[in-house]
C-alpha cells in the first residue's frame, strides 16, 4: 500500500502524465489516501462538478483514518521539526499517518517529509 500525498492528486488533476503513468503502475487497487488530503481536495475543488468527481476519486481509494495514536504523533512531530524543517500541521498528520500504517509515502515534496528519515 503506497499513501499518496495530496499534491499526487493535484498533478492528476492537472493532467501531468508522468504522474498519470506512475500511479497506473502502482495500480489503484495499491494507493491509500489520508483524511487530510481527503479535506485538502475538497477544499480545493473550483466548484460543485469538481468536488463531485474528487468524491468519486476518493471513494475508490483505501482511507486511511486518523486515530488518536496518528494525531498524538503528529502533534510530537510538530513540536520536534516545526522549526528545523517548517512542518506544517496536514503534512506531519500525513506523516504520522504513513509511519503508522508502515506504508511508503508518495509525494512530489520530499523536502516537506525530510523527518520521516530521521
Amino acid at each position: 500500500m503506497i499513501l499518496c500525498d495530496t499534491n499526487i492528486f493535484i498533478e492528476i488533476y492537472r493532467d501531468n502524465n508522468k504522474i498519470i503513468e506512475s500511479v497506473k503502475q502502482i495500480g489503484q487497487q495499491n494507493l491509500a489516501v489520508s483524511d487530510v488530503t481527503r479535506g485538502e481536495l475538497f477544499f480545493g475543488a473550483r466548484n460543485k462538478k469538481g468536488l463531485q468527481a474528487i468524491h468519486k476519486d476518493m471513494d475508490q481509494l483505501v482511507v486511511l483514518p486518523i486515530d488518536t495514536i496518528i494525531s498524538e504523533m503528529a502533534v510530537k512531530l510538530v513540536e520536534d521539526f516545526s522549526l528545523s524543517h517548517k512542518l506544517s500541521l496536514p503534512d506531519a498528520l500525513i506523516g504520522a499517518t504513513a509511519i503508522c500504517y508502515k506504508v511508503e509515502l508518495y509525494t512530489l515534496n520530499i523536502k516537506d517529509f525530510r523527518f520521516l528519515e530521521e
